[in-house]
């Protein structure tokens, strides 16, 4: 059985995305089976209402950040996101 106490609070990583952005919907959706798989959430920021992102990551959405750490950009790493999320266990 597993102890509450020992286990990590909920994993929120943050998609960089725009409004109009395809590969920005396709690693949302892309997301979904990790989602269920590791049960984290995913929080979306649209760079073009944050001149400080769209200044930073411009054309490189959407990107997925843990923290302030770059998983991937542009599609989706499953694997490089996998093993972060394993790191947590």
């Amino acid at each position: 059985m597993i102890n509450k106490a020992q286990l990590t609070p909920p994993t929120q990583l943050t998609l960089l995305s725009r409004s109009w952005c395809h590969l920005c919907d396709d690693m949302l959706a892309a997301l979904k089976p990790l989602q269920e798989e590791f049960e984290f959430g995913v929080s979306v920021i649209d760079i073009d209402e944050r001149p400080e992102l769209e200044a930073q990551y411009g054309e490189w959405v959407p990107v997925l950040l843990a923290d302030s750490v770059e998983l991937c950009h542009y599609h989706l790493d499953s694997a490089a996101v996998r093993a972060y999320l394993l790191d947590l266990r």
